[in-house]
């Protein structure tokens, strides 16, 4: 008969089902919570309950907070004029480690992809244009992944919001720093030579 332990196998199962990790991952991951001090793993858990009871969208820009309105868009030092257009808050996170960005954010939650019917509906773009109206806003810089579905998005977006009056950009596409010639593709170069600023 095969060795079994259900409850360990079930907390194997469950950690499966996070993104990235695959059956040894799971396993290594529930074999180091079995070694962990129990106030360890109670801390843990009490962690992820906390996160999934109490943090929300932000009324604003649709970020993750605790609050009511996320700390970006209560930051009286942010340019408001000036929102950047993210697809989900792992891109609005990437952009600010660069801190690089000095305005606010809005979270679309997830791009067009008629393929897996996400349609202008299932997003928050017509939140994004009242705030637009209500704010008067700027500029609205598009930061949509070069995919497919991050091309279509900001296109759309880009004719929804131009005849709003508001300038609309996009963030340059190209080669990473530290990147060589010879490993990138035709399409990353070519978005690299376009989308050149002036040194």
């Amino acid at each position: 008969m095969p060795y079994q332990m259900p409850l360990l196998e079930t907390l194997i199962e469950e950690l499966e089902k996070l993104p990235g990790i695959g059956p040894k991952s799971g396993q290594r991951l529930a074999l180091h919570i079995l070694r962990r001090p129990l106030e360890e793993v109670q801390a843990l858990a009490k962690a992820m309950l906390d996160v999934k009871q109490k943090v929300r969208t932000c009324s604003i820009c649709f970020n993750y907070t605790d609050h009511e309105i996320c700390s970006i868009c209560r930051d009286d030092r942010r340019n408001r004029k000036r929102i950047c257009v993210v697809a989900d808050a792992r891109d609005l996170m990437a952009i600010e480690s660069s801190q690089e960005h000095k305005g606010v954010y809005h979270v679309l939650q997830g791009l067009l992809s008629p393929m897996e019917d996400v349609g202008p509906e299932s997003l928050t773009i017509k939140e994004l244009q009242e705030r637009i109206r209500r704010e008067q806003t700027e500029e609205i810089i598009l930061a949509t992944n070069p995919s497919p579905e991050g091309d279509a998005t900001a296109l759309y977006l880009a004719g929804l919001l131009k005849p709003m009056g508001v300038k609309v950009t996009r963030i340059a596409l190209g080669l990473p720093v530290g990147g060589d010639l010879d490993y990138a593709d035709q399409l990353t170069i070519a978005r690299a030579i376009s989308g050149r600023t002036e040194m």
